[in-house]
């Protein structure tokens, strides 16, 4: 049978596994194509999974489904969550990849125990502008090429240069524990900054609450907050190639933005 993968949990965040060894259903809990959800016993781990039929295909709404059954796992455990997509394709493999790598998610389990992902994204105006580049595109060569060469680049490292000013100053403010920063020039001329944050789950609150503080004072910057989210952008940091498609920040519908699972939202 093939199991579609969610993502890997503590086993003794699930009672029900207690007194079992095959896998549990989770009551209530439906997964991708409205498959019944079950917890899978590996030793010290819970292995969250659906049956999966390989003729089934995905689609938006499976996205949806897969970002929705690890944030209801998150509720009860840390998790490290699977990339959208990952199945193994009997128990064997399935047995194969956890014991491979127990010791490593026991460790990476622990490193996130207690806490969660804070997703920012920040809009603030390109400091420079596109002329040079949309010239450049049109231009052959010679002197006035070189010439427009140069200035994109000094153009360049002073979008850099910004960026890293308002990463540093969110930085600052909401001292995470950890942070996953990217950024992009928008359609419409602004600069994106995608921020992830992780910090300690009891301080959500006060995180939310310094947000609605920064967002009133930074009127040059318009800004949008997601979360608490299962830590996505981190668990990449954490994990290697296994044998099978192993856990990973997904890249679900729904979800943050990874510069990894916007959320692409990855352990493969």
């Amino acid at each position: 049978m093939a199991w579609y993968a969610y993502c890997i949990g503590e086993k003794q965040a699930f009672p029900a596994l207690a007194r079992h060894r095959k896998p549990v259903a989770m009551e209530s809990v439906f997964g991708v194509s409205g498959n019944q959800v079950f917890l899978y016993p590996a030793s010290d781990l819970a292995v969250i999974v659906s049956e999966h039929n390989p003729r089934e295909t995905f689609n938006q709404r499976s996205g949806v489904d897969h970002a929705r059954v690890i944030s209801d796992c998150f509720q009860h455990s840390t998790v490290l969550p699977f990339r959208f997509g990952t199945v193994f394709n009997d128990d064997e493999s399935l047995r194969k990849s956890i014991r491979s790598n127990q010791r490593q998610f026991l460790g990476n389990i622990d490193k996130l125990r207690g806490k969660t992902e804070m997703h920012l994204k920040i809009f603030v105006d390109d400091c420079c502008g596109r002329e040079i580049e949309k010239r450049l595109n049109g231009e052959g060569v010679g002197r006035e090429y070189l010439t427009n060469l140069r200035e994109n680049a000094s153009r360049a490292r002073e979008r850099q240069t910004r960026a890293r000013a308002v990463s540093f100053q969110m930085h600052r403010l909401f001292i995470p524990l950890d942070e996953e920063v990217s950024c992009r020039i928008m359609e419409n001329g602004k600069m994106m900054l995608d921020i992830a944050h992780l910090i300690d789950r009891k301080c959500v609150e006060r995180y939310q609450n310094k947000f609605a503080t920064t967002s009133a004072l930074m009127r040059e910057c318009q800004m949008q907050l997601s979360g608490p989210w299962p830590p996505y952008h981190f668990v990449h940091r954490l994990t290697r190639t296994v044998h099978a498609p192993a856990p990973q920040a997904p890249a679900p519908v729904g979800t943050p933005a990874v510069p990894l699972m916007e959320p692409a939202p990855a352990l493969a």
